[in-house]
């Protein structure tokens, strides 16, 4: 393996400790240098040897630091991105990428013109759940497409405690922190749609933003993709339903990677990945006489640290990074996009 990445993040809450950390560690092809805390210092408690820089300055004016990850507040990514590649660091950057798709095409003209490597962190596309809908989208085992619904459900009628999220910032509200998940997903499977609809609401009391998100996209021959999340659910339905002309695929979202690295397991643990017993996706399919057969569809293993492995083959040996700038632009348009209702 060549020289290492070195690699620092720009946050060490929930995103920096579970989802960037554990994976930078543990891949040969990093050298996890470094993490930005203003305030308490907590990074040491995992990573000893790993340093802690004061300011956003420190770290864009370290020379080695060739990769620097920007998991800051979403209102953020635009500013640090800009600085970042300004000092001629290589970033990945946390969806939503950017609040519009302006500031977003610039980003990536400034990485294009400097020759920096700008590439989005969608880490639902190396889920568990996610691979093993986009295969029974693809082989072809439902006949034709005709619906597919993807849901994220919560419930937490409680205004949360992240600013960034809860009041009206660039890049706040429920469409931009969950949906822009769904809406990738879809957008790696399907492509850009031919045409969208967009519904938001407000329901939780004292909410300054959107707690509900409905898109529905249209696809050529007549494919459907109807995407839903919401605050307010008390009984979360599947997050994966599909209709064809053969068949249907019903399964809840049951990648355990966030689980996993919530109770302390490591990318290397033996079971890291695998879903749980009993998650399996449910297939129904009828066969030309109408009878019905159904069985039941285990997912592979999930591998956040596969996009880690496509980082380190974007920058070192220029292979395309699987998340595309044109997939980023479509789902911003959506995003920004101004709902119906």
């Amino acid at each position: 393996m060549e020289k290492p990445i070195v690699t620092a993040l720009l946050a060490y809450g929930m995103s920096g400790k579970l989802f960037h950390a554990p994976f930078v560690h543990a891949n040969q092809g990093f050298d996890f240098k470094g993490v930005l805390e203003h305030n308490s210092k907590k990074v040491h408690a995992d990573y000893p040897e790993v340093k802690s820089y004061d300011s956003l300055q420190e770290i864009l004016d370290d020379p080695q630091i060739e990769l620097v990850i920007v998991n800051t507040p979403s209102n953020t990514h635009v500013d640090y991105s800009r600085k970042a590649l300004m000092a001629g660091k290589d970033i990945l950057v946390e969806k939503p990428f950017a609040p519009t798709v302006k500031e977003a095409q610039e980003i990536f003209d400034l990485g294009r013109k400097l020759g920096r490597k700008v590439m989005v962190y969608q880490n639902r596309r190396f889920s568990s759940d996610f691979a093993v809908t986009r295969d029974t989208i693809k082989n072809g085992i439902l006949g034709d497409i005709i619906e597919v619904h993807l849901r994220y459900d919560r419930y937490r009628a409680e205004i949360g405690p992240k600013v960034f999220k809860e009041t009206p910032l660039p890049a706040a509200g429920i469409v931009y922190d969950l949906a822009a998940h769904l809406l990738d997903q879809t957008i790696c499977i399907f492509g850009k749609p031919l045409a969208y609809r967009k519904i938001t609401g407000v329901y939780r009391k004292n909410s300054l933003v959107d707690d509900y998100g409905h898109i529905h996209l249209s696809y050529p021959n007549q494919v459907n993709v109807f995407i839903t999340t919401s605050l307010l659910v008390a009984d979360p339905q599947p997050g994966i339903i599909i209709h064809g002309t053969k068949g249907s695929f019903v399964k809840a979202f049951c990648d355990k990677q966030e689980e996993q690295l919530m109770a302390c397991m490591k990318p290397g643990d033996i079971g890291f990945g695998e879903e749980d017993p009993g998650k399996e996706g449910r297939l129904t399919l009828m066969n030309d006489a109408g009878e019905k057969t159904v069985s039941w569809v285990p997912s592979i293993k999930g591998k956040y640290m596969d996009l880690f492995e496509s980082v380190y083959q974007t920058i070192r040996n220029g292979k395309e990074f699987p998340v595309q700038n044109s997939e980023i632009l479509t789902q911003i348009e959506i995003l920004e996009s101004k709902a119906d209702i």
